[in-house]
């Protein structure tokens, strides 16, 4: 399959495409989608391409558009909607996590709920505390739910292909430090699985897990390290729900030491199931160090940007900790 550079954003725009012109129960929704583009440009000139029908402007209520969504997907289509930053969704909680999530259990697996909600997320842009927080792990408690947060333009058109295809609802966290980078994606359809992780760089001294922009930092830390003559693993989750367990405990299991960086608050972090996950495993017998995590400081994101750059894992930060756990120092 050949591939060219695409930005983030366009890739993801491509696959809305893909999917709106395969199947025509796709439609997407959201607050300035249409003659906007999107907040962050994302959705372009796709409502001049499919239509208003099929790329719908929504009024200001979240709560309101999610449970269009959601009824929308019992009837059999396959609704996109997208809000304008994953803070907002806490508007429609209701809708996601008691109607979307559990429906099918509710009604005995007789119904599916087909719909993809797509949250940029993070901190970077100067949003401050109301429009950067990341809240991934909130959703990732969730059973019913399906939640992702991939890294890479290629993997972002994948995942989303995937979700928009798959019959269970489907979050797509989409940090917005990524939208600008470009990367090779594969040209016409394909599928990212849903629940795998990827080593996205080989390493012998410890082992680091990130996802979306910390993927980044930590490959930019590992590069860093590796001059100090400290080889770390990079593993991109990918996946939060479900969470590809294998792939870590594999990976401690040959470095023998963890380092969870994470965005969200430290505290009852992503960063705690990933070290869960390696505590209950047979990993945890090969473990050299004790586990490390590296998450964001317990205070909302703050609007100066010295102050939100610090509030959140830097790649000095990581080099700074898989330092010291190389080296034993904790």
């Amino acid at each position: 399959m050949s591939s060219r550079e695409l930005s983030y954003a366009e890739a993801i725009r491509e696959a809305l495409a893909i999917a709106l012109e395969r199947d025509e129960r796709v439609f997407l929704m959201g607050e300035d989608i249409g003659v906007y583009g999107g907040a962050f440009q994302v959705t372009g000139d796709l409502v001049e391409r499919f239509g208003e029908e099929r790329v719908m402007d929504t009024p200001i209520s979240e709560l309101g558009g999610a449970g269009v969504a959601v009824g929308a997907a019992l009837t059999g289509m396959r609704p996109v909607y997208e809000f304008q930053f994953s803070d907002f969704s806490l508007l429609a909680m209701e809708q996601i996590v008691n109607q979307a999530a559990k429906l099918r259990y509710m009604l005995g697996g007789a119904v599916n709920v087909p719909v993809v909600f797509r949250m940029p997320t993070g901190s970077g842009l100067g949003g401050a505390a109301q429009h950067s927080q990341s809240i991934e792990a909130w959703y990732a408690h969730v059973p019913g739910l399906k939640v992702v947060e991939p890294s890479t333009p290629e993997d972002v058109k994948g995942m989303l292909l995937a979700a928009i295809k798959d019959p269970d609802p489907v979050i797509v966290f989409e940090h917005k430090l990524l939208y600008k980078m470009k990367g090779a994606t594969p040209e016409g359809y394909y599928e990212t699985p849903l629940d795998r992780a990827v080593v996205r760089r080989e390493g012998r001294d410890l082992t680091i897990v990130a996802a979306a922009i910390m993927v980044h930092r930590a490959l930019e830390a590992a590069d860093i390290l590796a001059k100090e003559g400290i080889e770390a693993e990079v593993i991109d989750l990918r996946s939060l729900r479900p969470i590809d367990k294998d792939a870590i405990v594999a990976s401690v299991k040959t470095t023998g030491r963890l380092l969870a960086v994470y965005e969200g608050v430290k505290t009852l972090g992503i960063g705690a199931e990933i070290s869960a996950i390696v505590a209950e495993s047979e990993a945890f017998d090969y473990l050299d160090a004790p586990i490390m995590r590296l998450g964001g400081v317990e205070a909302p994101i703050p609007y100066s940007p010295v102050l939100e750059k610090a509030a959140v894992p830097q790649t000095d930060d990581i080099v700074a900790a898989a330092r010291r756990l190389a080296l034993t120092e904790v």
